[in-house]
């Protein structure tokens, strides 16, 4: 872990750029994707939890689901604040929630709810994560638990 490196959360300001924009003038679908999963690779890299961490400790994380909730459009040349919080590390999953909001009126453009899974290197398969990451997420696993649990949801 990084000191001064929140390892929970990370938060970034962005431009939307001309090629990102579809035929209706706004940020095209899949480019929220493109967004949520570099902020998830900066963050890690930022709290020293990168590529190199991953891969000595034999593993990697893999994109199992992602879900997309498009509230407003995001035009060329908003500026956008991302954040992603993790919200779960338990068994084989991650669990981060990246929300994307327009600078100008402060409100949220998109939200996407990612899974991951952490596998081994040697042959894929999915593997429990390192302890480190369980430990650090504790708080938000068990916060991201009882809200599932309160609300009826699986998680």
């Amino acid at each position: 872990m990084v000191p001064g490196v929140d390892p929970l959360v990370h938060t970034a300001r962005w431009r939307v750029r001309s090629y990102e924009i579809d035929q209706n003038g706004h940020v095209n679908n899949a480019v929220y994707l493109n967004y949520a999963e570099a902020l998830t690779v900066e963050h890690a890299e930022a709290a020293g939890y990168g590529r190199a961490w991953t891969e000595a400790h034999g593993g990697a994380w893999v994109i199992r689901r992602h879900e997309i909730e498009y509230l407003r459009p995001a035009r060329l040349g908003d500026e956008l604040d991302l954040e992603v919080r993790v919200e779960l590390v338990r068994g084989v999953r991650g669990i981060r929630l990246t929300t994307i909001s327009r600078v100008s009126d402060g409100l949220p453009a998109t939200r996407v709810r990612s899974e991951w899974v952490w596998v081994r290197l040697s042959d894929g398969r999915p593997t429990r994560v390192p302890a480190e990451l369980v430990e650090i997420a504790a708080s938000a696993t068990a916060a991201t638990l009882a809200r599932s649990e309160r609300d009826g949801r699986r998680t």
